[in-house]
């Protein structure tokens, strides 16, 4: 399975060298020298791309791909989702940490087992982390957090919410 690692925000000099915004826990592992990914541009192609170098820069990694030798193509490559394989991550043995494409496609319910809906994806700010959770054709928003989501059941393909008065409500 593949996990979104970076997305290209844009080029960044003049031979190729791509910023790029990470988005994976293990930068260091993903985007090493000789690491290869998947790059799925704006156009639904994809190709696969080699790591030469990588080195931060304002918040964002500056990565050079041995594919990528131009400005030009480095300008082809902007919006571009970078994809790593999971059987490549590291093992987890924290019960509390969580791979976002573990939790991806688990049922969201109350505690009472009524069910919610389904986690579509993980948003990750600076307030911490959101479980986007689709239910009736919509998207709520729901805080990552213990008091919220007391259970993470992986195997059995659950997470419980536990909402505060409010937060499920419709606009």
């Amino acid at each position: 399975m593949d996990v979104v690692v970076g997305r290209v925000a844009k080029a960044h000099g003049i031979t190729g060298e791509l910023a790029v915004d990470v988005r994976t826990d293990s930068p260091d592992l993903r985007f090493a020298i000789g690491a290869t990914m998947q790059a799925k541009l704006r156009d639904g192609t994809s190709r696969s791309l080699t790591v030469s170098a990588a080195r931060p820069h304002a918040g964002r990694l500056l990565v050079r791909f041995e594919e990528v030798v131009t400005r030009d193509v480095a300008e082809s490559l902007r919006g571009t989702v970078l994809l790593g394989s999971t059987d490549d991550l590291p093992p987890n043995d924290d019960p509390d940490e969580f791979y976002d494409h573990e939790l991806e496609g688990l049922t969201a319910e109350l505690a009472d087992g009524t069910k919610l809906g389904t986690v579509k994806e993980i948003l990750h700010g600076l307030g911490g982390e959101l479980l986007v959770i689709v239910r009736d054709g919509g998207e709520v928003l729901v805080p990552f957090v213990r008091e919220i989501v007391p259970t993470v059941d992986v195997r059995g393909g659950r997470v419980v919410v536990t909402p505060p008065e409010g937060l499920l409500d419709a606009d």
